[in-house]
């Protein structure tokens, strides 16, 4: 819905940023979702999740402030904690690392310029990914220079302080900003409390020369709540699994992110851009199995050169490049000895497994763009991964057991996608593609500890058709048709209480319908009123599925609801007035592969409301105050999908969502 406050006469003039070739969003060859700095100032600031779900094609699952999975059309909705299968990225650095998972939820939204949403398999130029790319750009300084401090108040314990400074002049734009979020949490066991810092910013330093920079440091402690069963969801959903509770379980790390990138304009036909990035993380895991000790190093670079000219009266403009990544990890598991103390929480035994990997992978990609008639434009890619990786596990009584370096291959990803302009601001596009997803290294082990080389990555040929366009200077629309077969299904088998065997068991269909309309219903100088409303029917199934003994083929695929409808009004007015709404609606939900359980359809209202004033000639003030879940609704905000009891103890399915919560804000900016 990134267009809701936008004018629809100027859409054909957005241009996405990051692709390496920008182009319009009119003319892209694909479902591209655009989140504004206006749409992420519409909720309480604390986590993407409702502004992710506005979004057709798109459905992210929130277990706790840092339990979240997502999944752009289905893909990705069967991984058991976290989000794996598609890419994200703030500005040129990786939020994805090099076992395919990928973390959002640490980027705060402060400062999110804007959001970039590819569905599907639809660029070549950022390698694994089966679902899509999600790319964060930055916030940027506008004309003028401000010190900003923004508080928000909110149900069970929330509290977010934020100190934003932002410096602009004709060659220097930087932001910088600090938050400490902190939240007690509707659940036992869920308090919530990290610290992030971050600064970024643009630096021309020669008429043809530019130099870009990141840094971003986050500290985050987080207790976890973990998935209960039905009897505690329906009667007590403020519990905590009863053996997280008794360990206290948690995470916490240091992570730190610094990239640096320069981009050179040789001529009007040519340039080049580089980034060097590097990741750091140390954590710590308390589990009621074990503690997680963790190290991980990550390095890598990503360029590209450009180069467009005219070629027998034809635009084009084309982009050679590539990214690559190092990654080494060390994790060391100790014994959990919280049942000789209780009520003391976990407390460290003796080290019985330490494992280092490395991974690296490195992308090659050629795309290319052309304008091949007035009304008809190309967009075409091919790209090539190779992705390698290796295995040390220190077993007990200090045996080693290596694995030797293994590969999953080369593999090639093709694109191409053609726009036709059928009149005025009204394109029609069709693309066909190819996408990949490596899996985990948590998915390549046995139980004996080794890498099962035989594992396939998952690969899918993206078939799309859509419309995009404007009518009457009112309204603006897309629609999309998609059909996606996924073959080699990385399933996960659970074998122990914290062990997962993967396995190629499979395929499954992906077909559905995406739907956004934008409607400007009254519009002045003074106020305006404008609406939305996005979906998706989806009709996702196991072709052919076979997990053991279990035959699964023809069901429907497990973690992801059937359909999805999101209604919203906006109106702004009255001398700095705003008022948001969002309805929501989910319908049911698989929640195992034998389609014998599934979620409940629900309904979501969220409304907030702004005052924004200026109080001096300086300083503008804004009081905000929202409502999350305002019907009160009863809902499984996430799912554990395919859950199994161990003994007696029966399956523990379901993460409860928030009831009815409020929040309330002030913000205070001077604007030198």
């Amino acid at each position: 819905m990134g267009q809701v406050q936008k004018d629809t006469i100027t859409l054909t003039e957005i241009m996405l940023q990051g692709t390496p070739i920008k182009t319009s969003l009119q003319n892209a060859t694909s479902a591209v979702s655009v989140i504004t700095q206006n749409d992420l100032a519409k909720n309480d600031g604390v986590i993407l999740t409702p502004i992710l779900n506005t979004i057709p094609g798109v459905f992210m699952q929130q277990g706790s402030l840092n339990t979240n999975r997502i999944s752009i059309r289905g893909i990705g909705a069967r991984s058991q904690y976290g989000t794996t299968k598609i890419k994200a990225y703030f500005e040129d650095i990786p939020l994805t690392n090099g076992e395919g998972e990928t973390t959002v939820e640490d980027i705060d939204l402060e400062s999110i310029g804007s959001i970039e949403i590819i569905k599907g398999p639809n660029s070549t130029s950022f390698g694994s990914g089966l679902g899509g790319v999600i790319h964060l750009l930055p916030r940027e300084t506008a004309q003028e220079s401000f010190g900003k401090s923004n508080t928000t108040f909110g149900s069970f314990g929330l509290i977010k302080q934020s100190l934003l400074a932002g410096y602009s002049n004709q060659k220097s734009n930087l932001f910088a900003g600090y938050t400490h979020l902190q939240n007690d949490g509707f659940r036992d066991n869920s308090a919530y409390d990290r610290k992030s810092f971050n600064v970024h910013g643009k630096q021309q330093i020669s008429q043809k020369g530019s130099l870009t920079y990141l840094v971003i440091f986050t500290r985050l402690k987080a207790f976890i709540p973990s998935s209960i069963n039905e009897s505690d969801f329906l009667n007590q959903p403020e519990k905590a699994a009863a053996t997280w509770a008794a360990a206290k379980g948690n995470e916490s790390y240091d992570k730190f992110m610094m990239g640096i990138g320069y981009k050179h304009q040789f001529t009007e036909k040519w340039f080049v851009k580089t980034s060097i990035f590097s990741n750091f993380k140390k954590g710590n895991e308390d589990r009621p199995f074990d503690i997680l000790k963790d190290k991980t190093n990550t390095l890598g670079f990503r360029a590209n050169l450009n180069y467009k000219n005219v070629l027998f009266q034809l635009p084009f403009e084309m982009s050679l490049g590539t990214e690559f990544l190092a990654e080494k990890q060390g994790v060391s598991l100790f014994k959990n000895l919280y049942q000789s103390q209780p009520g003391q929480g976990s407390i460290k035994g003796d080290e019985f497994s330490t494992i280092h990997q490395d991974r690296k992978y490195i992308n090659y990609f050629f795309e290319l763009q052309m304008q091949l008639t007035p009304k008809l434009y190309l967009e075409s890619g091919l790209a090539l991964n190779s992705t390698r990786y290796s295995l040390e596990t220190l077993l007990p009584e200090n045996n080693t057991n290596p694995d030797n370096p293994s590969s999953f291959g080369n593999v090639w990803s093709p694109r191409m996608g053609l726009s036709y302009k059928i009149a005025k601001d009204k394109n029609t596009y069709f693309s066909v593609s190819k996408g990949f997803s490596i899996p985990s290294v948590a998915e390549t082990l046995t139980p004996e500890g080794t890498i099962n080389t035989s594992l396939k990555p998952e690969i899918g040929w993206n078939y799309e058709m859509g419309f995009k366009g404007n009518w009457l200077n009112r309204v603006y629309t897309e629609i999309a048709f998609y059909y996606t077969p996924i073959t080699n299904l990385l399933v996960a088998r659970r074998t122990a209480n914290d062990q997962y065997v993967g396995i190629n068991a499979g395929e499954t269909s992906h077909k559905g319908i995406e739907l956004l309309v934008n409607y400007s219903i009254l519009k002045s100088s003074k106020w305006q009123l404008s609406s939305y409303v996005s979906g998706t029917i989806n009709h996702f199934k196991y072709k052919n599925f076979i997990d053991g003994e279990n035959d699964y083929s023809g069901n429907a695929l497990t973690g992801v609801p059937k359909t999805q409808l999101n209604l919203g009004l906006d109106f702004s007015g009255f001398k700095g007035f705003r008022l948001n709404t969002s309805f929501r609606t989910v319908g049911e939900t698989p929640m195992n592969d034998a389609n014998t359980k599934y979620t409940d359809y629900y309904q979501l209202l969220d409304i907030k409301t702004v005052y924004a004033f200026t109080l001096f000639k300086h300083v503008k003030t804004e009081f905000s105050a929202g409502i999350n879940n305002a019907l009160n609704r009863h809902y499984a905000a996430s799912i554990l999908t395919n859950a199994v009891g161990f003994g007696n103890t029966p399956a523990r399915f379901y993460y409860p969502g928030n009831p009815r919560n409020y929040y309330g804000g002030i913000a205070v900016s001077y604007l030198f």
